[in-house]
């Protein structure tokens, strides 16, 4: 798909239960105006920024994320390799993870940015230590190309592990 390409409502909502964001920032949505009125550039620059900063010397993969709480303020993070490959962190849990270390324990949004051909999707650790806040938050995943799609945590993890599945 190109950049300049947007997807008809029928066919995103057939393929992904979510909605697409084209480069004017504008929904095709089946569900958008239901969902809290996020401003989207500030966090895509948030991320995009955030990106320059990733520690990636083995994947070569620099990954970029924005979280935004309740109380309105974003959170950046990227993500950082190790040479002990399951100690690197993602970008995702390390914005989630500065968010906390500040007291907001209530996501609304996330934005992820890394350079694929399609927008990139979030990994299961990620889905699992966002879900422990919020199931609902918003998720736009972008590339470095223009291409950006929306969708709720819940639709990328419809069954979380969680506080109800211990009891």
């Amino acid at each position: 798909m190109r950049s300049t390409e947007v997807l008809t409502w029928k066919n995103r909502c057939a393929m992904y239960s979510g909605f697409f964001i084209d480069r004017s920032d504008h929904f095709n949505s089946c569900e958008a105006t239901m969902k809290p009125n996020i401003k989207w550039e500030p966090l895509l620059n948030a991320a995009r920024e955030a990106r320059k900063m990733a520690y990636a010397p083995y994947s070569g993969f620099p990954v970029g994320a924005a979280l935004i709480g309740e109380r309105g303020k974003i959170y950046t993070g990227c993500n950082v390799e190790n040479s002990s490959y399951g100690l690197t962190v993602c970008a995702e849990r390390v914005a989630l993870y500065k968010a906390v270390s500040e007291g907001e324990t209530q996501p609304k949004a996330i934005v992820v940015v890394a350079d694929t051909e399609k927008s990139l999707s979030l990994c299961g650790a990620c889905r699992q230590v966002l879900a422990e806040f919020n199931t609902e938050i918003l998720v736009l995943a972008a590339n470095t190309k223009g291409v950006k799609t929306v969708t709720t945590l819940s639709q990328l993890l419809p069954e979380p592990f969680g506080k109800k599945s211990m009891e």
